[in-house]
């Protein structure tokens, strides 16, 4: 991709999801993530409706009169996006492509973490992990993740969400915020899930498209699999083939919610054509 169209396309997006995360993200997010505690802030003169629990005494002491302490949420966090990069996020059937949506969800989060001056790191990963740039805050390093998220071109093209959790279950020293965006084509993370979100708070957001689950009958089809590149023909025409189609996918599905669930880890789901944005606001009010 050239220069010219590049920056065309992160402005495009930073102008969108920063613009959700100010309007719409920026006091949801804050409310849903909390800081690490209270820190102590200064001390003031009482003040009618104060609890007395917070007077400082060896302050009232010296000037005769009733001083409070004020703490504030010791607000620093640390973001993480774990983005899944491999061949099945180039699909859609309707309005995108699972890759597009992915990114958009990944800006927006980004920018609602630096307006409350929490650090972002991303984590690209196929059955590898391709890319891992280390939490940073401001403005130009989001930027740079999303430039990252637009124009990377993973050396690898299949699924494997165990590797990233692996990879960082070693590298996410202190408790942070996770964000896990894929299509969940994968199993066996059960067990890396289950240690990272005793440390972290994590969320898994899963993008599907509708085709996914729903194989039309268009007769006898030549498909290949992006992942592994295989082609086969496909007869769409079978009504046991568009039932096993259905229920692989079910079952990958089922795992995903089960797997998180059993983690004590987020879940949200959204389709490709479907208001991501709104699903957002109803996962961050419900944790808030």
């Amino acid at each position: 991709m050239e220069t010219k169209e590049l920056l065309k396309k992160v402005r495009k997006i930073e102008i969108k999801t920063r613009r959700l995360s100010n309007h719409l993200f920026g006091g949801e997010y804050h409310s849903a993530f909390k800081g690490r505690g209270m820190t102590f802030s200064e001390v003031r003169q009482y003040q009618f409706g104060d609890d007395v629990r917070a007077i400082d005494w060896n302050v009232t002491a010296r000037y005769n009169e009733p001083f409070v302490k004020v703490f504030e949420e010791e607000r620093e966090l640390t973001m993480m996006l774990a983005v899944d990069v491999s061949s099945s996020a180039n699909f859609g059937t309707r309005a995108a492509f699972k890759r597009d949506i992915l990114t958009e969800i990944a800006a927006t989060l980004a920018f609602s973490a630096t307006q409350n001056n929490d650090k972002i790191g991303l984590l690209l990963f196929t059955d590898k992990v391709e890319l891992y740039i280390p939490p940073k805050k401001g403005r130009s390093h989001v930027l740079r993740i999303i430039r990252e998220l637009i124009e990377f071109e993973p050396q690898n093209n299949q699924t494997d969400i165990n590797q990233a959790l692996q990879y960082l279950q070693n590298m996410l020293r202190k408790s942070a915020i996770l964000f896990i965006l894929s299509d969940f084509m994968s199993d066996s993370y059960e067990k890396p899930l289950k240690i990272l979100s005793k440390k972290h708070d994590v969320t898994g957001i899963r993008v599907y498209d509708q085709r996914e689950s729903e194989m039309p009958n268009v007769g006898l089809v030549q498909m290949q699999d992006a992942e592994t590149n295989n082609i086969k023909l496909v007869n769409t025409g079978s009504a046991r083939v568009r039932k096993s189609y259905k229920a692989h996918y079910l079952k990958q599905v089922d795992y995903f919610k089960k797997a998180f669930k059993a983690s004590g880890a987020g879940v949200l789901q959204t389709r490709v054509d479907e208001s991501y944005v709104r699903k957002l606001l109803g996962y961050f009010k419900q944790r808030g």
